[in-house]
């Protein structure tokens, strides 16, 4: 393949949409050393995903099998439950959704970030290898060493990251252009899948059932460690992704644009990168491999805010929200199955998957 750049090859691969008009108020600082531009519709849509979030974790607290009143709940959050109710509420089901809640935040903004770097809808993580290099990193610990939840979850992320340098690294040619990241990262994908293939048909009956109860990705059982390690990732990770967003949005217009508009195009490319990676392995970590949330949250953002800026926040509470929606009908469906969540993020992204690609073979996508 001939060198092109990336312009170029944008141009020649996807139909530019129209451009949308910016919209909003903008606030500045008395001395306008610092200015935000706020966008009420924006604002709107993330005020009824909170509000849609704080509903969805009244009804996981205080339904299921042992009911509980609203004032009980709020008792055992502040620490004066009593009996049942406080080790219901503060051992079975508050750090099952918190960590649902921050892990699908984290694999939204990772893969909104990714998608906006790469201009593209399926750049996301489960699609460039770093779900299941962090799987791959993961199996390694179960199968070899047969070892702790902790060490799982540190397997997890160091595969994520290894995965996400060598993507980089093959990716690399007088800088990274989105589209050869992508590609790299599905050539990447499809060999991290036959590795984590490769390692359950080699281990023994235990460690292989072990393994492929992970691989399906699940809040169930998640303690107070679970929701320290995803919150903490999120509370660090969201910020340094946030002060790179005036970047991230020239980088969608192109590398030789964000660099002409004063852009450092790879020295922000490389700190939204690694914020990605390390938002994915994480979550990865904690949960295990929870498919297509990162595909489809930030999608339904920005199509819900119809902003041309890629919006961390509402993406991650439509993650959240995905995320706790999806674990909380598999508590209440099958409520004796206690089936894993990422069965329901399967089924429906890959329900998904197919509208998408629908709606882009037919041109009437973003990307198409």
């Amino acid at each position: 393949m001939s060198p092109v750049s990336d312009d170029t090859t944008t141009r020649s691969s996807t139909r530019p949409s129209a451009p949308r008009p910016v919209t909003g108020t903008v606030l500045r600082t008395r001395r306008e050393t610092i200015a935000l531009r706020v966008d009420p519709r924006a604002v709107l849509v993330g005020s009824v995903l909170t509000f849609a979030l704080l509903v969805t974790m009244a009804i996981t607290l205080t339904t299921g099998e042992y009911e509980l009143s609203v004032s009980e709940v709020l008792a055992a959050v502040i620490g004066q439950g009593e009996g049942a109710a406080d080790f219901i509420v503060n051992t079975l089901r508050l750090p099952r959704l918190l960590t649902a809640l921050f892990v699908g935040a984290a694999l939204a903004v990772s893969g909104a970030i990714l998608q906006s770097l790469t201009r593209n809808p399926l750049g996301s993580p489960d699609f460039v290898g770093f779900t299941n290099g962090a799987s791959t990193g993961a199996l390694l610990v179960i199968i070899a060493v047969g070892g702790t939840m902790t060490q799982v979850a540190v397997g997890a992320l160091l595969g994520g990251i290894v995965t996400s340098v060598l993507v980089y690294l093959l990716s690399y040619r007088r800088g990274v252009q989105g589209y050869r990241f992508v590609l790299m990262g599905v050539g990447v994908n499809a060999l991290a899948l036959s590795v984590n293939s490769y390692l359950i048909t080699r281990a023994d009956i235990y460690d292989a059932v072990s393994a492929q109860a992970w691989l399906v990705g699940s809040v169930n059982g998640r303690d107070w460690d679970h929701v320290a390690v995803s919150g903490l990732a999120l509370a660090i990770l969201l910020p340094l992704a946030a002060s790179q967003i005036r970047a991230l949005s020239m980088l969608e217009l192109g590398d030789h644009t964000a660099t002409a508009l004063g852009v450092g195009v790879q020295r922000s490319r490389a700190i939204l990168i690694v914020a990605s990676v390390l938002l994915s392995g994480f979550a990865t970590a904690a949960a295990g491999p929870i498919w297509f949330v990162a595909l489809a949250a930030p999608q339904l953002a920005r199509r819900l805010t119809r902003s041309p800026n890629p919006g961390l926040v509402t993406s991650a509470l439509m993650g959240g929200l995905l995320l706790t929606v999806s674990d909380l009908a598999m508590q209440r469906l099958f409520p004796a199955a206690q089936l894993p969540v990422g069965t329901a993020t399967g089924c429906l992204g890959g329900l998904y998957l197919m509208w998408l690609l629908a709606s882009e073979w037919r041109g009437k996508g973003r990307y198409a």
